[in-house]
């Protein structure tokens, strides 16, 4: 019996040591927001990738590479933040433009995590057509700021977690505002 347990307690510790030996797992955000506007009257104001200014953090948006309004696909656009003290920026590149569907897929190609505590950030945003009323659907997928195992608390997943909600519930109260909520 003393050999049973011996051998169950060792392949305990040698699964929890694989564990976290594994690193960090990929986290996945969605949020939306049912609007009291037409799904087209959003997207006119959403659907520019060089124009983010609807979203309150943004202070502007600079448009870089080879993207322009025949093939957004190229694009890079530089979001240069709201900030007390210096520039802090996010790179972000269109990795798809589907215009007929009100949706446009990106990723961040440079940030520092000091300024949004993340890595391999890919997400999307939607605005579907729900009874006539825009639902605005935005959802990432990341990994936290520190890819390493016991990371720091500004950069572990509780922080990449709250640092990307806060940019989506901020875009998204933002547009509530601006064309208030459905019902």
């Amino acid at each position: 019996m003393n050999r049973v347990l011996a051998l169950t307690l060792g392949a305990a510790m040698a699964l929890a040591t694989a564990a976290e030996a594994h690193g960090p797992v990929r986290l996945k955000l969605e949020l939306d927001q049912k609007l009291d506007a037409t799904p087209d009257e959003v997207w006119a104001v959403i659907g520019k990738f060089d124009d983010m200014s609807w979203h309150p953090a943004i202070a502007s948006t600079e448009i870089a590479g080879d993207g322009s309004t025949d093939q957004p696909e190229k694009s890079e656009r530089v979001l240069h933040l709201k900030a007390d003290s210096g520039d802090p920026t996010i790179t972000e590149v269109l990795a798809k433009w589907q215009p007929e569907k009100r949706c446009y897929a990106y990723r961040i190609e440079k940030v520092e995590v000091s300024v949004l505590p993340v890595t391999n950030y890919a997400s999307t945003l939607c605005v579907k057509d729900e009874g006539g009323k825009a639902l605005v659907s935005w959802k990432g997928g990341f990994y936290r700021g520190y890819p390493n195992n016991n990371p720091p608390a500004d950069q572990n997943d509780e922080a990449a977690i709250k640092a990307v909600t806060g940019v989506y519930q901020g875009g998204l109260d933002a547009l509530a505002e601006r064309f208030g909520k459905a019902e």
